[in-house]
Formats: C-alpha cells, structure tokens, sequence
C-alpha cells in the first residue's frame, strides 16, 4: 500500500512537472521561438531591415554551432512598417498565434510602448528593444530588459556639452510629434534647466513629413544657435539641409543616436552634423578588428552593407545568447529572468560600454559620446560625457 501510494506520489509529480515544462510557451526540447516585431516598409526602415538581419546572424552563429543546451533560436518576424496600428497587429500574432518565448529588437517608442499592455499579461519579455525611451524600462517590470543610455541622457549630455564647452547660449529643439519626441523634449528642458537657461524655441512634426522649411525658417528667426533633434533618419537629413541651402550656417544642429546612423553620416550635405553616440560605427576599415570581421560576415550574408541598426541588433541578439545560456538546460520564464540578472560586464564587439543586470537593474549601461559626420563619415569628438 505505501508502495503504492509512493508511486503515485511520483507519477503525480512526475506530470506535474511536464505540465510545467508544457506552459512555457515558446520552448520545446529543440526550439525556442522568439518574435520580432519592427520596421520593413515604413519610414524606419532602414534601422528595421538591417536590424532584423543582424538579428538573425547572430542566432544562426549559435544554431549552427549546435544551438544553446540543445535548442535552436528560431525568429518569427512581423513587419509594423513604423505604424502603431499595424505594430499593435503585429505584437497580438507573436503573442497569441506565434505563442513566442520573448520579443528581441522590437523597433520604436510608439509602438513598443502601444504592445506593452498585452505583452506583459501575457508574460512575454521584452528585450533590447530600438528604442531609447525610459519606458523601455521604467517603471521597473522584471520581464523588460534595455542596455544603453536613453534619449533624455542621451540629449542631456549633449546640450550640456555644447552649452558649457562652446558657449552656446540661444538653445532649441525640433523633435517629433510622437512619444519618442516628448522623450528628446525632456530632455533638452531638463537639462536647460539644470543649466539655468530658457529654450527660446521649439518646433514639432510627424515622422512622415517631407518638407522642413516653415520649421528652419521659424528656428531661424527665433535666433537659435543650438538646436537638438528629436529625430531619426530622413527628419535628420531634410531639415539639416535645407538649412545649409538656405544660408544658416551658424548653429549646431545635434541628434541623438537615433539620428548616429550611416545613412545620415553619408548623405550630401550632412558634413557638420552632430549626434551622440553609442558604439563604433560598422565601417569597413574601422580600427576595431571585431568591427571590421563582423562588417565582412554581413555583407557574405545579406550582400550589403551593414548600418548601426545591424550593431544594436546583433548586440541585442548576443545579449540575449546569454541570458538563454545562463538559464541553463531547464529554460522557464523564470530561469531565463534569472539567466539575465546574471549577465555582468557583458562587452560587444562593438567597443560598447560594458553591460550588466540584476534583479532590480534593468538599464544594462547609460554612457554616450558625441560624433560629428566629416567627409560622409562619422568620426568620435569626445570621451564619454555626462552632465
């Protein structure tokens, strides 16, 4: 009878811990699915595309290798083409038809923001998403992970650096209608602020807008002779060169890394604009040899160029390789969390600060320098800055 009844005991566990196994979602003995939500088709692009396939670089690296203890990272990717009805579309395929482990590299402020709700009840992780908004992990939720400095840090150092070091005195700000953009916003009146100084203008528009000149003219005449851009790609571009082809050569237009892009750095016209930085841009003849062989592996792979949207998504992949490693053979929700808080002083190839988690830190490294684009190319201006 206790024989028995000691069997039972263990066949009860025994599925108990199946059934266990059987609810985290995204995982089975050789697989772990992870969701990619991001920009193919839209105004982010350019980030979206090269991002994702770095992405998948890295996690073929690891599968080709034999996987992390016995599984392969498999990648399910649904473009939201910078839009957040579609990335909210996006987001409920990855979590309710997909049934992924996490999202990786989930690309913009707006639309990771509009995904949080159902994503987080549904116990999906977010992890080193192409934004550098504070939401991506304030208030602190333990299932969301980012690595770097944010816009408002990001912008801070910057105002800060050219109003204390250049003298620049009459300080604006153009930036996008959209949560990114009261993201930049803060932090230029934060840092004016701090600095005891007054914004003398500011100027909003949407993502998709084409023509800048009403914006510079009003900056302009407003006297500006700093502006910080709340920006990414093609709203960097425009406004800084109708500038210069209107005459105003006397003000320092500076982005955020958003704006720290090749495809900025090499537009006609672009030699003068600043931005702050994250880590080494992905040229062919860097200095950094890691920086050098990853930019060869990419373009045998994908026959084109990498972009700095490839470095975020190739270290936010690696990054979480190693959280996945860290939990070990039993990959649960849980064992993964932990698995992340356990990764510290992690370095990119990449020359990136160093990052580490714990179990109340969820911001893996806040360092940023500025760069300037001369001759089409980015090239470091400063160390690390503060403010």
């Amino acid at each position: 009878m206790h024989h028995r009844l000691a069997m039972l005991a263990i066949a009860v566990m025994a599925v108990a811990a199946t059934g266990a196994a059987a609810q985290t979602r995204g995982v089975t003995k050789t697989d772990v699915t992870l969701g990619l939500p991001t920009d193919l088709s839209g105004v982010a692009a350019t980030h979206g595309v090269s991002s994702s396939n770095a992405i998948k670089m890295r996690f073929d690296e690891i599968n080709d290798a034999g996987g992390i203890h016995g599984r392969k990272i498999r990648v399910v990717v649904e473009d939201q083409g910078y839009q957040v009805p579609k990335a909210v579309q996006a987001c409920n395929k990855l979590i309710n038809r997909d049934k992924v482990f996490a999202f990786v590299g989930a690309l913009g402020t707006p639309m990771n923001n509009a995904c949080f709700k159902d994503q987080l009840a549904a116990e999906v992780p977010n992890l080193f998403p192409l934004s550098a908004a504070r939401s991506m992990f304030e208030p602190f939720h333990r299932l969301k992970f980012y690595n770097a400095a944010t816009y408002v840090d990001q912008l801070r150092s910057a105002v800060n650096y050219f109003v204390k070091e250049k003298g620049k005195k009459a300080v604006c700000i153009m930036y996008q209608d959209t949560d990114a953009g009261k993201e930049f916003l803060e932090g230029v009146e934060l840092q004016a602020k701090k600095l005891g100084i007054e914004l003398v203008e500011r100027t909003t528009h949407k993502p998709t807008d084409q023509d800048f000149t009403a914006p510079i003219t009003k900056l302009r005449q407003a006297g500006c002779d700093l502006i910080a851009m709340g920006t990414i790609v093609r709203d960097s571009i425009v406004p800084y060169v109708t500038a210069r082809k209107m005459g105003w050569n006397d003000v320092v237009f500076v982005g955020s890394a958003a704006a720290y892009d090749l495809v900025v750095g090499a537009a006609q016209g672009m030699d003068g604009f600043h931005a702050m930085g994250l880590t080494e841009m992905p040229y062919a003849d860097s200095t950094v040899a890691s920086v050098r062989d990853f930019v060869d592996r990419y373009r045998k792979k994908f026959n084109i160029d990498p972009n700095i949207g490839a470095v975020y998504g190739y270290v936010g992949a690696d990054l979480t390789v190693a959280g996945l490693k860290n939990a070990g053979v039993d990959l649960t929700l849980d064992s993964f969390i932990k698995g992340m808080e356990a990764i510290k002083n992690h370095k990119d190839i990449f020359d990136g600060p160093p990052v580490s988690f714990g179990p109340q830190v969820r911001q893996g490294a806040n360092s940023s320098f500025l760069a300037e684009v001369k001759g089409g190319r980015w090239t470091r201006v400063t160390p690390p800055l503060g403010f």
